[in-house]
């Protein structure tokens, strides 16, 4: 495994991260013991940045988080997030991030991992609602405090994000970013580099599409997110994207074997060719899956390799954002 900087902090992450996400039953019911094992494994091999947030599963991920780390905590980086609560009255996450729901969100994080410090605090998703001069007063009380190290937002816009920096500094920024979602280049990944904030990537093998199991006969259950065809706006998963998709990634198999790597290994370290990224993370829900992704890490694509990638990659389908 190697490490970079998180942006311009002198915060150290591993190349590859950890998320959570899974946790929350995006691609159906997962028990808690093998994502325990899963984050035992990817300590075993080097993993130390970890993510998760109160929204996935309603604080259950920070709960397994702290559980599968146990005493080594103090050997990671534990990113989380806050500004989307659960709101009984909609039955649903709603975006609010105001003073009062930003410290008090943060406080119960820190119950759940069972820490005393967040090393970074992320505002989940923009709130329209909420003037930026909010969760920003609030990131640098915690900080006052001594609960929270570094700071950052996830799904901002460059002009969002620019608001903020008004307001005092951010960290890290989080974003969807694969081989079919490259809305990012180049212009939030310049300007995140250029103010030296750390890029965060998730999704970064397009929730499964690049696992290279996939096959166009695949068959999603009901309680998968990918059943309904879109992925955070891209219909890569709609019916006809999806098949023409599948045939993109049965292309890149040769250019991976070539190297002695596997799809999911080309797509992180494809991701990880970004100066401008700090970690790419991955939601392994088996230890197994963790042991190949390591295998993205240390080494870089070749000239011609890139040059074959990008021409496979003109086949893919639905990567255009829906309204």
């Amino acid at each position: 495994m190697e490490y970079r900087n998180l942006g311009s902090t002198d915060l150290k992450v591993s190349e590859l991260g950890l998320g959570l996400w899974p946790v929350m039953g995006v691609y159906g019911p997962v028990d808690d013991s093998p994502i325990i094992a899963s984050i035992h494994r990817a300590l075993d091999l080097g993993i130390t940045l970890f993510d998760t947030a109160p929204a996935y599963g309603n604080g259950r991920a920070e709960e397994v988080l702290a559980r599968g780390l146990g005493a080594s905590r103090r050997e990671t980086v534990v990113v989380t997030k806050c500004g989307v609560p659960w709101s009984e009255e909609k039955k649903d996450y709603v975006r609010n991030s105001n003073y009062q729901e930003i410290t008090q969100s943060a406080e119960a994080s820190l119950r759940r991992l069972s820490t005393d410090v967040i090393d970074l605090l992320l505002v989940h998703w923009p709130d329209p609602n909420t003037p930026f001069e909010e969760p920003m007063r609030a990131f640098a009380d915690l900080k006052q405090a001594g609960k929270v190290r570094f700071v950052g937002v996830s799904n901002f816009s460059i002009d969002q994000i620019a608001q903020c920096l008004q307001s005092g500094p951010i960290n890290a920024q989080q974003i969807s970013y694969h081989m079919f979602n490259r809305a990012s280049e180049p212009e939030m990944l310049s300007f995140c580099e250029e103010h030296g904030i750390g890029v965060m990537t998730y999704g970064t093998l397009a929730h499964g599409l690049l696992s290279g199991t996939l096959t166009a006969d695949t068959k999603f259950a009901a309680d998968d997110f990918r059943s309904r065809g879109n992925a955070f706006g891209l219909p890569i998963f709609r019916e006809g994207n999806f098949q023409k998709n599948v045939a993109v990634v049965e292309r890149l198999k040769p250019i991976a074997r070539d190297r002695g790597k596997t799809v999911p290994q080309l797509a992180l370290a494809w991701v990880l060719r970004k100066s401008a990224v700090s970690v790419a993370l991955t939601g392994p829900r088996r230890p197994e899956e963790i042991e190949e992704n390591v295998g993205g890490a240390g080494w870089k694509l070749t000239t011609e390799e890139l040059t074959a990638i990008e021409e496979v990659l003109k086949g893919a389908a639905g990567t255009t954002r829906e309204a």
